[in-house]
């Protein structure tokens, strides 16, 4: 299940886990218990806005952090299908997440050189479409 609730939950895992806390040293911060950020992490709570509102205190970031990125569903369908598209999924990825630090850090030029050498490994990657037929 991919509910904004989810995504939030993992918004705050990443940058937890990127500022190096364990779960309960947010929680002590928050004044919860780890099980609880646990739970905030996995989507099976909902975090209040206040308690957001200290969270991202916590993490050092505005509390849109937790949302920006996230898209609308696809309309059409019903409201029991209907899930967000999150835009940032690749936080999740420590190997991403490090390779966003370390190119941050980078000279403009080398920037350049760096995102030249992956758009060339993304398009030697693609899988051609099957439902073309050639």
């Amino acid at each position: 299940m991919n509910t904004v609730d989810t995504v939030v939950g993992q918004r705050i895992r990443a940058r937890r886990m990127a500022l190096g806390l364990s779960q309960a040293d947010l929680g002590r911060a928050i004044g919860v218990r780890f099980q609880q950020v646990q739970k905030y992490e996995s989507g099976a709570n909902r975090v209040s806005a206040s308690r957001l509102w200290a969270i991202a205190e916590v993490l050092e970031v505005h509390v849109s952090h937790f949302f920006d990125g996230i898209e609308a569903p696809e309309t059409g369908k019903s409201a029991g299908e209907q899930q967000p598209v999150d835009k940032l999924v690749f936080l999740k990825d420590r190997d991403a997440v490090e390779m966003v630090e370390i190119y941050s850090g980078l000279p403009l030029q080398q920037k350049r050189a760096v995102l030249a050498f992956v758009r060339t490994m993304a398009v030697n990657t693609r899988v051609p479409d099957e439902s073309v037929s050639g």
